[in-house]
């Protein structure tokens, strides 16, 4: 039997280290968090997105009573994205979020799997890397790459 070591590489830093448009698309997710519909989490998740043209896109989750007919705040804003522009490359994915006290959270908070698969193809189609901000009132995580989250996957970008 053999053993692998996969190992990822994540910065930890503060919002005041994030270059402007790093620090606009965190705005973008907290203003994203106001937005989500959680009648039944009560955890409201917000995206931004910036494209490399620079325009700003805002996601939130949408919850649904018939379960799983929401959707993740990363896809919404991804998803738009991709809906007014089609054949520009995503730059920066941030996300932030709010626990059942309506509070910004401390700890960082990152994409389910459905949603990591979602940026896996956005990096495909695009042939680049996404910086994806992950942030949390006590840091930010900033991660080059959605393979530094999810290292095996089912494209070979």
């Amino acid at each position: 039997m053999e053993l692998k070591n996969l190992q990822s590489t994540i910065q930890v830093c503060s919002l005041e280290e994030l270059n402007a448009e790093e620090q606009k698309a965190v705005e973008l997710a907290i203003e994203g968090t106001n937005r989500s519909y959680t009648p039944y989490s009560h955890f409201h998740v917000g995206a931004g997105v910036i494209l490399n043209n620079g325009s700003e896109f805002v996601g939130c989750n949408q919850e649904n009573a018939a379960f799983p007919a929401g959707l993740c705040a990363e896809r919404t804003a991804l998803f738009a994205a991709g809906a007014q522009f089609p054949e520009e490359p995503v730059k920066i994915l941030a996300i932030a979020a709010r626990g059942t006290d309506g509070v910004l959270t401390e700890e960082p908070v990152s994409p389910c799997g459905t949603c990591r698969q979602v940026i896996i193809e956005t990096e495909t189609r695009f042939q680049q890397q996404v910086v994806i901000l992950l942030y949390g009132k006590k840091c930010i995580y900033r991660v080059e790459g959605i393979r530094q989250l999810m290292p095996l996957s089912f494209t070979e970008f």
